[in-house]
């Protein structure tokens, strides 16, 4: 985006995600100035690139949330699609490097191009751009992707940075024995916390849902919805509060066996709980 002007001697433009300004004029012409002058900072202009910085923002946050919905319930999305949001700077943050999945087995690779005719281009685990156009892929949640340590080992080498955490997301495997009855996991259970509404507050500000005593978030896996939920505490408990039990819920609320739990479920679940539990008070000291 060009430089506009904003009053007299001044021209402002977007640097970086942030308004800045510099002179037209006298002996700093066309030097970039390190606060705005009053008289910027109140002129129109710099209000309305203030408020497109802000939508911009919103924009990016919108794309990486909906990347991330379709990675962790790993549903197909049209290359059509990727192709027609990839010239979108934000959609394209979000997309880059994640990996895909097409249709055989050798169409496995980190996205690095969408062409306009829906044609993907993707660097396969032997650094070979393999080129790909399927009428769907996925972007598989790593619990199911067999060769995940080997992409980590060669994300690192390629320098890999993903604006939504697929590969080095944090992943719990369900056990293959499991007490036929069981409902609950209560690994996570047990972290403190000053009161229930500081307990909330940290399920809400890492995107979960809080609704009545529990903090959830939802699933798709293996064509089902699931909802695992963590008991934060009653609602309107004024005194301090703790992690309780995880349990998953379908789709009718029905508690499931954890034997019924799927792989991508389970380790949702699992980093929702270990999430909130992270945040706990940790006592100091001998008698801690």
């Amino acid at each position: 985006m060009g430089w506009v002007a904003a009053g007299d001697g001044y021209e402002v433009a977007l640097v970086e995600g942030r308004v800045t300004a510099r002179s037209t004029a006298g002996r700093s012409a066309g030097r970039q100035l390190k606060t705005l002058p009053k008289a910027v900072r109140e002129h129109p202009e710099t209000d309305r690139l203030r408020r497109f910085a802000e939508w911009l923002d919103r924009h990016a946050a919108s794309c990486r949330e909906q990347v991330d919905a379709w990675m962790v319930s790993s549903l197909p999305v049209p290359t059509g699609l990727l192709a027609r949001v990839w010239p979108d700077e934000a959609w394209q943050a979000a997309l880059r490097d994640l990996v895909v999945v097409g249709d055989g087995e050798d169409e496995v690779g980190f996205l690095r191009d969408a062409t306009p005719d829906g044609e993907l281009r993707l660097v396969d685990l032997d650094g070979e751009t393999v080129r790909i156009s399927p009428a769907v892929v996925t972007l598989p949640h790593p619990v199911l992707l067999d060769d995940l340590d080997e992409l980590r080992e060669f994300a690192a080498e390629l320098g890999v940075v993903q604006g939504v955490d697929q590969i080095h997301r944090a992943t719990w495997l369900r056990p293959a024995e499991l007490p036929e009855k069981d409902t609950e996991v209560k690994e996570f259970a047990g972290g403190r916390f000053p009161s229930r509404f500081r307990l909330a507050a940290r399920a809400t500000s890492l995107g979960y849902k809080v609704s009545g005593g529990y903090a959830t978030t939802r699933v798709r896996d293996g064509g089902r919805t699931v909802e695992p939920a963590v008991w934060i505490g009653e609602p309107y408990w004024d005194g301090d509060s703790e992690t309780g039990a995880l349990c998953w819920r379908d789709a009718e609320g029905r508690q499931l066996a954890l034997r019924e739990v799927g792989p991508v479920a389970w380790s949702e679940g699992m980093r929702m709980a270990a999430a909130l539990h992270a945040g706990r008070t940790v006592e100091e000291g001998k008698n801690a």
